[in-house]
């Protein structure tokens, strides 16, 4: 599978609040997603700051350090077949109320700030935000018993 990639998905304070890990989860595993990571983690402020400083210029970004600090984060790998684009289909469009029913934002959220999760936008970005969240001998490589049912090979 030439393009197999990993991306990172964290549920936002909100998500976590609400009881929506397991559904969320289940979407990723519905879909056919190996989870390769998972942790409840309550970051800091320091660590918010470097994961949002390409907004670091905006008017929000302190409300949005302070909001992503107020509560606990659930961490997320999950690896697959352009798992990237395919995780950001998944979540929604940005904004829940444009985001389709079936999503997750469209099913679940109704304002960009509390928009229940994060998914990397790009393979680099992924790369990136899995080494900040993850230390190394975190992200578990495995074989998964239905992969044969998922792809073809």
């Amino acid at each position: 599978m030439s393009s197999t990639e990993q991306t990172f998905i964290a549920i936002k304070p909100d998500g976590v609040q609400r009881g929506l890990i397991a559904p969320i989860i289940a979407r990723f595993e519905n879909r056919g997603f190996k989870l390769t990571a998972i942790k409840l983690v309550t970051p800091g402020k320091a660590h918010l700051e470097k994961h949002y400083e390409d907004l670091k210029d905006k008017k929000f970004f302190p409300d949005l350090v302070e909001y992503m600090n107020s509560g606990p984060i659930c961490a997320m790998v999950w690896e697959g077949m352009d798992a990237v684009k395919t995780g950001r289909t998944i979540l929604g469009a940005t904004n829940p109320l444009a985001s389709a029913p079936g999503t997750i934002r469209g099913d679940y959220a109704l304002v960009m700030g509390r928009n229940i999760c994060h998914g990397s936008d790009s393979v680099e970005n992924a790369q990136k935000e899995i080494a900040l969240w993850f230390k190394e001998g975190e992200v578990v490589s495995w074989k998964s018993a239905q992969q044969a049912w998922i792809y073809e090979n």
